[in-house]
């Protein structure tokens, strides 16, 4: 059997949300979102094993939190630095090729840790691991997804989740 790792970024400062705590650890419905995400990856009977990279000040907070879960995977923390949010605006492209990419994004683990190497040789940040795959010549191809398989970056956000996670418990 293969083995399949999802692997977690919780490593954000939450600087948009405009809250003092990081957004992964900001709660909705008394859960704190990085482990609602956390329940979502631990519920795919294909997942093994589950990495969640945070920031080294978050390492052991984290880690006291997973342990209340009890899941069926091995949950590692790990460190993690991120680059800082940076937009700029290089062209625009038609709409109708634009596609709203999600995660969870899968890559076999070779692929994954090549491409990471490279970027890393060559200085190279990406937004994403797709990004990385691609900048590599390999083709990424998209699923569908759901709209409601939401990014948490903004406040308004927090309430989209909330009505979600409302609405899907309605229907448990």
């Amino acid at each position: 059997m293969s083995r399949i790792t999802a692997i977690l970024p919780a490593a954000g400062l939450g600087t948009r949300m405009g809250a003092e705590t990081p957004k992964q650890f900001l709660e909705l419905e008394g859960t704190p979102l990085v482990i609602l995400s956390l329940r979502r990856i631990a519920s795919c009977p294909q997942v093994t094993d589950i990495i969640v990279a945070t920031r080294a000040d978050g390492v052991g907070r984290l880690e006291e939190r997973i342990a209340q879960e009890k899941f069926k995977q091995p949950v590692r923390v790990v460190n993690a630095s991120l680059p800082e949010d940076v937009a700029l605006i290089t062209g625009t492209i038609p709409r109708e090729r634009v596609v709203l990419a999600q995660t969870p994004q899968a890559f076999s683990t070779e692929l994954l840790k090549e491409a990471f190497a490279r970027a890393q040789a060559d200085g190279v940040t990406a937004s994403d691991e797709a990004g990385l795959v691609e900048r590599m010549g390999h083709d990424v191809h998209v699923v569908l997804g759901s709209e409601s398989n939401l990014k948490i970056t903004k406040p308004a956000d927090m309430e989209l989740a909330r009505y979600y996670l409302k609405r899907e418990s309605k229907k448990a």
